[in-house]
């Protein structure tokens, strides 16, 4: 019965020795307290964003979940005020794939809530069609939906200073591309969502990178973050016959999303980081991205060509 026993033994074991050592990554040590500050987390209802959330909360900030979906973000709310001890966590609406969505978030957080010290964009999606605008809705979400919801809330967080933005990107920026001929593709095929996917990181990139060229000087400080390969609901879009096969998989070496929140949380928190306001976080330190990643001349235009897509130049 032993060695019948002991092989089980070992392979649990075995795993665990994996995991902490090369799946979970670098955990946030920071001590910093938030108490008396006011933290927006997009998608922080589910996944990366709620342990992002909790984290914030258990620091004593007040957090706003700005989620899609009402009944999940209550009950995550719910969750992490049990969790924290923290009763200033609350829900307000926001549909990243709307523009009047957005607006009006905006409007309502800005007419209710003095500060604003830390946003974090963390919400992205896979997933077939449009946004509501009739743009792609992968590049609408993961990347024009923050470009407006940054570009409304920024007096805010200047007016907060220090301050800081969060920009959830990913390692696939690596593969992205950014088409300035076909930024808006029809995204029907899985293959063409899997590479807007990669276009929409770089341009989280990009802009994070734009960003603090233009912040320069306002004690107001950006930083694009790769969580980790993480076990989340990103997928929940994907066809069935391709999670089936590959959940097994997931769960047992993929992060979870406490261990894929460090980065963010990293980033929010950390002190004497400013200095690396614009560039991109990996494992809770700064990494080197690759040339196009890099390159401020299409940072600046698909900055300008952001702001002409969302009507901010009129």
């Amino acid at each position: 019965m032993a060695p019948v026993l002991l092989i089980p033994a070992i392979v649990v074991a075995l795993y665990i020795l994996i995991y902490y050592n090369f799946i979970q990554g670098r955990q946030c040590k920071s001590e910093q307290r938030l108490r008396g500050r006011t933290v927006i987390v997009t998608g922080g209802n589910v996944g990366i964003g709620k342990m992002t959330a909790l984290d914030m909360a258990k620091r004593g900030a007040r957090v706003i979940l700005a989620c899609r979906n009402k009944e999940t973000a209550e009950a995550a709310a719910h969750d992490i005020r049990r969790l924290s001890g923290n009763n200033e966590v609350l829900f307000m609406k926001l549909d990243l794939a709307s523009i009047a969505s957005i607006r009006s978030f905006c409007k309502t957080f800005l007419d209710s809530e003095p500060r604003l010290d830390i946003l974090i964009n963390n919400a992205g999606l896979t997933a077939k069609g449009k946004t509501e605008d009739g743009f792609n809705m992968v590049f609408g979400v993961n990347h024009l939906g923050h470009f407006l919801l940054t570009h409304l809330l920024l007096d805010r967080l200047k007016q907060c200073t220090p301050s800081r933005i969060v920009v959830l990107a990913s390692n696939a920026h690596k593969m992205g591309r950014i088409n300035f001929k076909n930024l808006n593709p029809a995204g029907e095929t899985w293959l063409e969502i899997f590479r807007t996917y990669s276009d929409s990181k770089l341009a989280n990139v990009l802009f994070a990178r734009e960003l603090a060229n233009r912040l320069q000087g306002t004690e107001v400080t950006c930083y694009a973050v790769h969580p980790g390969v993480v076990h989340t609901n990103l997928g929940r879009n994907f066809p069935s016959w391709l999670q089936v096969p590959l959940f097994p998989f997931l769960w047992l070496f993929l992060r979870t999303s406490m261990d894929g929140a460090q980065t963010s949380i990293y980033c929010s928190v950390e002190e004497d980081i400013e200095q690396y306001s614009g560039r991109y976080f990996n494992n809770c330190r700064v990494e080197q991205v690759p040339p196009h990643a890099r390159d401020d001349a299409v940072a600046k235009k698909l900055w300008e060509v952001s702001e002409d897509l969302l009507g901010l130049n009129k």
